[in-house]
């Protein structure tokens, strides 16, 4: 997949193309790490980009849950910052990751109308107690706001792993010819 989105038809394929692109910058920062980096929190947070992408792919799941009202309920503070812990292998994540995008590609498509009213849950503490209900077209819109912050975190915590960039690291992922403005990524020989 390309730096950007291809032309779009229509609004459910642009908000579906929106989010798959934002999925793929979240997923080009694990591009050649280890299991350990995966799981290496180099920054001041404890963020790691093995964490990031199985808290974003644990959230789009919860979130089409939401939008299928199959809703468990509020979980606590502790579950939720579980989501971002990554014990998991890196193949497990992406696969996890993979699965979630299947699965909201294949809600997305089964519904008529994104318009469609989707119950806001009650007691959860981070979702307003004013609102009683979101669309599905709200629900994609704020899909890809959150992976594509989760995609910001992740670049940072990248780039303090072995000074990886987003865009080299998409260069080296489609095989692109190095260029005098885009060289592509390349890992470092370890020392021994």
């Amino acid at each position: 997949m390309p730096g950007v989105v291809p032309p779009v038809n229509d609004e459910r394929e642009a908000l579906l193309g929106y989010l798959a692109q934002q999925r793929y910058v979240l997923r080009l920062s694990a591009y050649g790490l280890s299991d350990e980096q995966a799981r290496t929190a180099p920054s001041a947070s404890a963020l790691s980009v093995g964490g990031l992408i199985k808290h974003a792919a644990l959230a789009e799941r919860n979130w089409m849950d939401i939008v299928l009202e199959r809703h468990a309920g509020a979980g606590s503070t502790d579950a939720y910052q579980e989501t971002f812990r990554c014990s998991e292998s890196l193949a497990e994540v992406l696969a996890l990751a993979d699965a979630a995008a299947l699965e909201t590609t294949a809600v997305i498509e089964s519904i008529d109308d994104l318009g469609r009213a989707v119950p806001v849950p009650h007691g959860v503490p981070w979702f307003p107690a004013d609102v009683d209900f979101w669309s599905v077209r709200w629900v994609l819109l704020h899909l890809i706001e959150e992976i594509g912050r989760h995609a910001g975190h992740a670049d940072i915590v990248r780039e303090s792993i072995d000074g990886a960039t987003a865009y080299s690291l998409m260069a080296a992922a489609e095989g692109l010819e190095p260029q005098p403005w885009l060289q592509p990524w390349k890992p470092t020989a370890l020392a021994s």
